[in-house]
């Protein structure tokens, strides 16, 4: 198992100093999940709800929250975005919607953070426009899915 680097020798959280790595083309891919009742999934899927396009806001909340993932992660490097994508596929059987993010920048650092961030405010933000008529969704299976860039190469979730 490797070492956590958010801790120095002591023991004391800190934050990783990524001066002297190297820039790199580096990608995140998340995922996640929000079900909700049959109404409720046919109103967003229809575009009907009074508060509009639920997805296109969402997809906008989850891109502008993966820029600000350094101000509400405290050990985050702040990030130059070079590209940020959101997309959706909905299951009428389920009365679900699956959110998937893309993340990529050229740098020190990795952007599985924003990925993971733009899935969870996604999420949030289809709560959110939607819980008037459903508090009852169930987000989850918030999960990452694949990272490539830097020392560690790539990785796939199993």
């Amino acid at each position: 198992m490797n070492k956590l680097t958010h801790f120095d020798d002591s023991g004391q959280a800190h934050m990783v100093n990524v001066g002297d790595k190297p820039n790199t083309h580096r990608i995140a891919i998340a995922i996640g999940k929000i079900t909700m009742l049959p109404e409720t999934f046919r109103m967003i899927e229809a575009g009907s709800h009074k508060k509009g396009d639920v997805l296109g806001i969402a997809r906008i909340a989850g891109i502008q929250a993966s820029k600000r993932t350094s101000d509400l992660i405290p050990l985050c490097h702040p990030l130059a975005l070079t590209h940020v994508s959101i997309e959706f596929s909905l299951n009428k059987a389920e009365s679900s919607i699956t959110c998937q993010a893309r993340a990529e920048t050229t740098g020190p650092t990795g952007v599985e953070m924003e990925a993971l961030t733009a899935i969870q405010i996604t999420l949030l933000t289809i709560y959110d426009m939607v819980k008037a008529v459903d508090r009852g969704m169930v987000m989850g299976d918030i999960k990452l899915l694949e990272k490539s860039g830097g020392k560690s190469g790539e990785w796939k979730a199993d």
